[in-house]
């Protein structure tokens, strides 16, 4: 049985598919410098259903023809939504990125449990549903705030050298360790036993698969997730999210620098400075800043060139701005 359509359909594998003159600081309108021979910047998809992080990473490194695609997150297979791509030197961003808290919306269904705690795996038992709607809610509020989360046992968590998923398809028994994550919100959206939709507000790491998992064993009957949609990813919505389909017209039509995001986007905690050459030199060469020469109350400065494109990131250590990230004109 399918579940209800709580959520907008998932999109097929690979066929998806000026208002005010308000005038923007030059690091919110360029993602390419003019000496530069290789793009830098971030492409927001919209993944489709049935791929993996990595087949987005492929496909766009195919279709741009740049050699350093990386994202900010997997998003597994079944689920669709909010895709952060890293091309060229924005790859360097990508640890900054991959603690961005989650959104999500998804479909629980109660009463089965499966190996994978998704719809993709083995059922491993199946059990009425007698549960009130109440009932179901005050669960969800026990979720919320800092949890012990198991992992699935089917995930890319390595163990001694090994993804635990390559363990678990061999049939060997995988017991990973419980971690701590946060859930700041948990509500339902949608009731309609035995399926129910969620939307989740989380930290990185949380796994939606262990929580509807945990959500049907603290009921007692058992639950799987049906249906997932990332919602956000740190600052990037599915209203920055492009579809599949009208990336690869705008690639194959040689367009798509037009969907490029400025690396910049992603840092909007950075306080953004554009210095004068006696500060843009020494950064070049990757030279620590002293404070004095550089006053600022924040910790955290992302550095733009006169252009707009970034240069670099300083954090505050002591007297002195340490570039933790520089980023040449030709890379």
């Amino acid at each position: 049985m399918a579940p209800p359509p709580f959520l907008p359909p998932p999109h097929g594998p690979l066929g998806r598919g000026e208002g005010g003159e308000k005038s923007l600081p030059p690091w919110e309108t360029n993602c390419v410098s003019p000496t530069m021979k290789t793009p830098a910047g971030l492409l927001v998809l919209d993944k489709p259903q049935g791929w993996t992080s990595h087949d987005a990473v492929d496909r766009v490194r195919r279709l741009t023809r740049i050699r350093r695609v990386g994202h900010a997150g997997t998003l597994d297979p079944l689920a669709t939504g909010v895709l952060v791509l890293l091309l060229g030197p924005a790859t360097r961003l990508a640890e900054f990125l991959l603690g961005h808290d989650k959104r999500y919306r998804a479909t629980i269904r109660l009463g089965i449990r499966t190996d994978t705690d998704d719809a993709e795996g083995r059922i491993l038992s199946e059990r009425p549903v007698e549960i009130s709607r109440e009932s179901f809610e005050e669960t969800l509020r026990s979720f919320v705030g800092e949890i012990l989360q198991t992992p699935p046992a089917f995930s890319a968590i390595k163990q001694g050298g090994e993804r635990l998923y390559e363990k678990a398809r061999r049939g060997e028994a995988v017991a990973p360790p419980p971690r701590r994550v946060r859930i700041d919100e948990l509500r339902l959206v949608a009731w309609n036993p035995p399926w129910a939709t969620i939307e989740v507000a989380c930290s990185a790491g949380t796994y939606i698969r262990a929580l509807a998992r945990d959500i049907g064993e603290r009921l007692g009957c058992g639950a799987h997730l049906a249906e997932l949609r990332r919602l956000a990813s740190g600052p990037f919505t599915l209203a920055d999210a492009i579809p599949w389909g009208t990336f690869e017209a705008a690639a194959r039509a040689g367009d798509w620098l037009r969907y490029l995001r400025s690396m910049a986007d992603a840092l909007p905690d950075w306080e953004p400075i554009t210095p004068g050459p006696e500060i843009l030199n020494p950064l070049r060469h990757g030279q620590p800043i002293p404070v004095e020469a550089l006053p600022h109350p924040g910790s955290r400065l992302r550095v733009h060139r006169p252009d707009g494109t970034l240069l670099a990131l300083l954090e505050r250590r002591g007297d002195h701005w340490q570039p933790v990230r520089v980023f040449p004109e030709d890379p």
